[in-house]
């Protein structure tokens, strides 16, 4: 019997549910390794002897950039904007997303965006919200793009070996993951 082009088969939607849910597993597990710079609250000193600190920092220190200054600073040098320190560098359309992830923690923990005060903060919560954003932003934005992506690549009624292979190799690609 031929499925006709439309839903996926019951078992296809299982088969991207427990690869999603793996991937899920996987990056939250990677996620709980030490990130750059975590635990240095000293940071490496600039030659003007700014203290930095690591990726974690540049996060989110653009977070705390994006809900403070209005659009049109992010990207320039102004008082509240050094851009030697961890200067935003992403297109805007990144940068709005990370003005998305900001009114979250603002909400949450509003002293980790706080402007000028929050250099080098760090506490576990602020870690738990940052990595649980990520994993939101994957799952809205790359895995649906993935499913959409193979089904529209194979269709569903391709079988779920083709559609299930091309997720997994694109959920669970270790570059991707890291």
């Amino acid at each position: 019997m031929v499925r006709e082009r439309g839903l996926p088969p019951p078992l296809l939607w299982l088969q991207i549910a427990v690869l999603v849910c793996a991937s899920v597993v996987i990056r939250y597990s990677v996620s709980l390794y030490p990130h750059s710079g975590q635990g240095n609250a000293e940071g490496r000193t600039r030659e003007d002897g700014t203290r930095m600190f690591g990726d974690y920092e540049a996060q989110r220190h653009w977070m705390e950039l994006t809900i403070s200054l209005p659009a049109h600073d992010w990207y320039h040098a102004t008082k509240d904007n050094d851009l030697l320190y961890w200067g935003l560098d992403y297109p805007p359309l990144t940068a709005f997303h990370s003005r998305l992830c900001a009114a979250v923690m603002h909400a949450l923990e509003p002293e980790s965006v706080a402007l000028h005060s929050s250099r080098g903060y760090e506490t576990a919560s602020s870690r738990l919200y940052m990595r649980l954003l990520a994993l939101a932003s994957d799952l809205l934005v790359y895995h649906s793009g993935v499913i959409a992506a193979a089904l529209a690549l194979y269709g569903p009624a391709s079988g779920s070996r083709k559609v299930g292979v091309c997720i997994a190799a694109a959920l669970l690609s270790p570059g991707l993951i890291i």
